[in-house]
């Protein structure tokens, strides 16, 4: 149970972290990549753009993988003896009655 919920963690921390990143991107050459025009920065425009592609689909992968790997540490549904399950089974079971003489229609009164 501890393995999924930290993987269901890691799901939700990479679906933000790509929303973010694809908010700063900006199909046209804008964006965050704009701020960074100045020719002399180390960084330059097209850098950052390629920074920004390839961590997204760094992310994208790792949602991936991510998803996959939570296939796998799912709590499985075992049902123990005696568990709350089972006992309100047995008590449905022991509580039926059949219905008697459900098909005559109610009488009515006059």
């Amino acid at each position: 149970m501890n393995a999924f919920i930290f993987v269901s963690v890691l799901i939700l921390i990479a679906c933000v972290l790509m929303i973010l990143v694809v908010l700063v991107q900006n199909s046209k050459g804008g964006g965050l990549a704009s701020n960074f025009s100045s020719s002399n920065q180390y960084m330059g425009v097209r850098k950052t753009a390629d920074f920004l592609e390839k961590f997204t689909w760094g992310l994208a992968v790792a949602l991936l993988v991510l998803c996959l790997i939570s296939t796998v540490v799912i709590p499985r549904g075992t049902s123990k003896e005696g568990s709350a399950d089972t006992e309100l089974r047995q008590n449905i079971d022991q509580n039926s009655q059949p219905v008697q003489d459900f098909q005559n229609a109610p009488k009515e009164e006059k």
